[in-house]
């Protein structure tokens, strides 16, 4: 399977170095405007915090205080394709396949009994629309998808569903392995920019710029092509001068952190308690 290769652009393009991703399969193009990405969805998904999987339930919009309607009939031929798809970040995230479903934080969401043909995905953060996409589903055959929040949505593989078994353990070799973390955890910071890399471009950011809204910049734009661990983010985050400016840009590196569980080391960043009261709570809500 063909290899994807992640461009490390540092600033004003002088140096250019790649870190691999693992194998990706076929980018699927994201659908979704702006618009559309812009817009907070509010209504149709559990509650955060009751974290249930809701797969199969459908006709969300006809439901009447959770009751089907009196005319509903059994369809015993709706469908029998399958898409499983892993998130391997840490996150609430929704998933949408046609009339099903998915809200949670595991990272795995399985869609069983899908009408074949052409079927529309979306993909949510906290209720904000990330991704959104076309499938093409056959009966009897699952796809297998993987989802990065800083790459995309790949379709990895099609495969024939063998006597309805809904095994997981025989597609380890299947998902990706993001960045070459060959440890087989999503969340550890094997997925982060690689310690060589990182010293480069922390140089650089220290070379080229002087003042926190300079920093800010080039950290911004290199998020867009990496992850960090949460010691790169603290002394990024300690690079700066001003505590706001530091509050704001470790809020915005949350997402990009690789092992989130650690997060507790960019505390160390700040000079004022009240700032790291106000992550705490920043990161206790995301």
């Amino acid at each position: 399977m063909k290899k994807i290769f992640i461009g490390l652009v540092l600033f004003a393009g002088i140096y250019s170095f790649a870190q691999e991703a693992g194998k990706a399969g076929e980018l699927l193009k994201n659908e979704a405007s702006k618009t559309e990405m812009q817009s907070a969805r509010t209504q149709g998904f559990d509650n955060k915090n009751s974290n249930k999987n809701n797969s199969g339930f459908r006709n969300q919009n006809n439901q009447n205080n959770g009751f089907r309607t009196p005319n509903y009939q059994w369809n015993q031929n709706y469908g029998y394709a399958e898409v499983f798809l892993r998130i391997p970040e840490l996150g609430y995230f929704t998933v949408e396949l046609g009339d099903q479903a998915i809200s949670n934080g595991s990272g795995k969401y399985r869609f069983f009994d899908l009408q074949s043909g052409r079927m529309p995905i979306s993909i949510y953060d906290n209720g904000f629309l990330i991704y959104k996409t076309t499938l093409m589903l056959r009966n009897n055959n699952r796809l297998v998808l993987d989802f990065f929040t800083n790459e995309g949505l790949y379709l990895l593989d099609s495969y024939p569903v063998k006597s309805q078994s809904y095994g997981f353990n025989d597609w380890n070799d299947v998902w990706n392995d993001p960045y070459g973390n060959q440890s087989g955890n999503w969340n550890q910071s094997g997925n982060a920019m690689d310690d060589r890399t990182f010293s480069q471009f922390f140089e650089m950011l220290q070379d080229n710029e002087k003042f926190d809204d300079g920093k800010i910049r080039m950290i911004n734009q290199q998020m867009r092509n990496s992850m960090f661990s949460s010691r790169q983010i603290r002394d990024l985050v300690k690079s700066l001068s001003f505590d706001k400016n530091k509050l704001a840009l470790a809020k915005s590196m949350y997402r990009n952190c690789a092992d989130k569980n650690k997060y507790f080391l960019v505390y160390d960043a700040f000079d004022f308690d009240s700032s790291k009261r106000e992550l705490m709570e920043f990161i206790t809500k995301s």
